[in-house]
């Protein structure tokens, strides 16, 4: 089955990084647009960056334009988001996400697969 497993989260002040990795299996990865949401405590999942399938495209929302990069290593199966510049806004749970698109898109009602997420917390 298809399993998509986050890590590299953890706890950071602000202004500092963090490189979150999503290892995806059972699903023929570089056919797959991956993404990034995260959800914060009483709040609703949110779009965070998506990337095509050859990594070719990437995408990012307002909030984290310019302090994160999403990345992905077809060969390794694996996705990535540096972080840089961290807020304490930024603190959440991460969840990496697969949808078999050519185009990704920031909803999170198209992705096909998810993992588990992974916690950031970011301290003032």
């Amino acid at each position: 089955q298809v399993q998509l497993v986050e890590s590299g989260g953890g706890l950071v002040q602000a202004g500092g990084s963090l490189r979150l990795s999503c290892a995806a299996s059972g699903l023929t990865f570089s056919d797959y647009a991956m993404g990034w949401f995260r959800q914060a405590p009483g709040k609703e999942r949110e779009f965070v960056a998506a990337i095509t399938w050859s990594g070719d495209f990437t995408y990012y929302a307002d909030s984290v334009k310019g302090r994160f990069t999403i990345s992905r290593d077809n060969a390794k199966n694996t996705v990535y988001l540096q972080m840089d510049s961290l807020k304490p806004e930024d603190t959440a749970v991460y969840f990496c996400a697969a949808v078999r698109v050519l185009q990704p898109t920031r909803s999170q009602y198209q992705y096909d697969y998810w993992g588990q997420g992974t916690q950031v917390t970011v301290s003032s």
